[in-house]
């Protein structure tokens, strides 16, 4: 039996930058992935000056085989990519300013975190090994759905008209009365 979903920890690399203007001080950027990395925290790698990359995180990297047309759909793209989904953390002078959520090989989600303009979403090109795990996944998973395309109903409903108003209703008279006075019987 096939699992329903399958998962690698992924650690995330984010670089920091100065800022260019005067209301950012610094930008943050998720630059790379690393397949099947240890849990970390903000573990420093690389320094060059201003700009410091971290190892921010590990999270999980799951597939969903329900996913797998989107999977496909990223695969797809020019430049695979794996989506950073990042907030903003609660205390604005932390040294590490963002937080890591998840990570999600499918642009379908990753859509959703930046529609709703809460969340940060970078792309991080896919290196080669998790590539060929994401499409060994989704070849295993995606089925074509078949188009069927709909078939109408070939009667006419606008030709007769029974009666006036809603059929469902039961009513003495015509809906479309003039009103009556107040105390005074309408005149059938």
């Amino acid at each position: 039996m096939q699992s329903r979903s399958i998962s690698m920890p992924l650690g995330i690399v984010i670089r920091k930058t100065p800022g260019v203007t005067r209301w950012a001080k610094w930008h943050w950027q998720a630059v790379a992935v690393l397949p099947g990395a240890a849990q970390e925290s903000w573990r420093e790698l690389r320094r060059d000056g201003d700009a410091v990359e971290y190892h921010a995180a590990t999270v999980d990297l799951e597939l969903w085989r329900t996913d797998a047309e989107a999977y496909l759909t990223g695969l797809s793209t020019r430049v695979p990519s794996i989506y950073v989904i990042m907030r903003e953390a609660l205390e604005p002078d932390a040294p590490q300013a963002m937080e890591v959520l998840l990570a999600t090989a499918s642009p379908y989600d990753a859509q959703d975190y930046a529609d709703s303009g809460e969340e940060v979403v970078d792309l991080v090109p896919m290196p080669a090994a998790l590539m060929a795990w994401v499409r060994e996944f989704t070849d295993q998973h995606y089925e074509e759905e078949v188009f069927v395309k709909r078939k109408r109903n070939k009667s006419r409903v606008d030709a007769v008209e029974d009666g006036v108003g809603d059929a469902r209703v039961s009513q003495m008279t015509d809906v479309y009365r003039a009103p009556s006075k107040p105390g005074k019987e309408p005149v059938h």
